[in-house]
């Protein structure tokens, strides 16, 4: 899952998650990663091995009914909540997975629901993101529907939805992440083009929740805010625990709460 606060999953992603830009495409068919070694293996940061990402046309036999990679498990009823300070002010961000499901692109995905609140409580951000996984293991991920509120304002800036006006489904998560692995996780030319690319598979985390160790480190960026790089942190068994602004801000976003589906 992504989580978003004022950017900020993107992500927070609220404002690079939501535009980003297109990752060509690689000239190698969907599933199957590479098995990898106990020691982290390294790949070129143009892609991941055995998979075309974006993918232009996702095949529904290739995808399974339940989620649940070591590193963004989305079983329904799970709930993440996400505490996020910045010079603009506090937020919080509550994401559950849904029981819905909702067919994207020829392919059934599991319906996510984000809410962004300031510190006020009033919703900022209200999305439905659409998420399924590969029989590989592997997560994708297949656009959102978005609404952000600014000064009484409602915006839907940032939606979009794989097979629709060009927009492809991107990877969210690899089945088994290795340093170097690059990928695009959003392919809406103009609208959302975030990318991902593995920095670290070993981390330690530790924040007021909790510490975390074997840890997934990212580092997201868009050609859509160029001046923007975030640090994601996905924990075994829990998904995103933290998130921080490297470049372009001063966001941090930690988890404060989670109940597992």
């Amino acid at each position: 899952m992504t989580t978003r606060t004022s950017r900020g999953t993107r992500r927070t992603r609220r404002t690079a998650s939501r535009a980003a830009g297109a990752l060509l495409p690689l000239l190698v068919a969907l599933p199957l990663l590479a098995a990898c070694g106990s020691a982290p293996e390294t790949s070129a940061p143009s892609g991941v091995d055995g998979l075309e990402i974006p993918t232009p046309s996702p095949d529904p036999k290739d995808f399974v009914d339940l989620i649940d990679n070591t590193y963004l498990p989305l079983a329904p009823g799970s709930v993440w909540k996400y505490r996020t300070t910045s010079t603009e002010g506090p937020e919080t961000n509550v994401v559950t997975v849904t029981n819905r499901t909702r067919v994207v692109a020829g392919v059934t995905t599991t319906v996510v629901h984000d809410v962004a609140r300031d510190g006020r409580g009033r919703i900022i951000e209200d999305t439905w993101d659409w998420y399924a996984q590969d029989t590989a293991g592997n997560v994708w991920y297949f656009g959102e529907d978005t609404t952000a509120y600014d000064d009484g304002k409602a915006s839907t800036e940032g939606s979009w939805e794989a097979g629709v006006n060009g927009a492809q489904a991107g990877l969210a998560m690899p089945a088994d992440p290795r340093v170097g692995d690059g990928y695009a996780q959003e392919h809406a030319p103009g609208v959302a083009e975030d990318r991902g690319e593995v920095l670290a598979v070993d981390d330690t985390v530790r924040i007021p929740f909790g510490a975390f160790q074997d840890v997934v480190r990212t580092e997201d960026t868009t050609p859509l805010e160029p001046d923007l790089v975030e640090n994601k942190f996905y924990a075994p068994g829990v998904g995103v625990v933290m998130e921080r602004t490297v470049q372009g801000g001063d966001e941090r976003v930690e988890l404060v709460a989670f109940t597992s589906g």
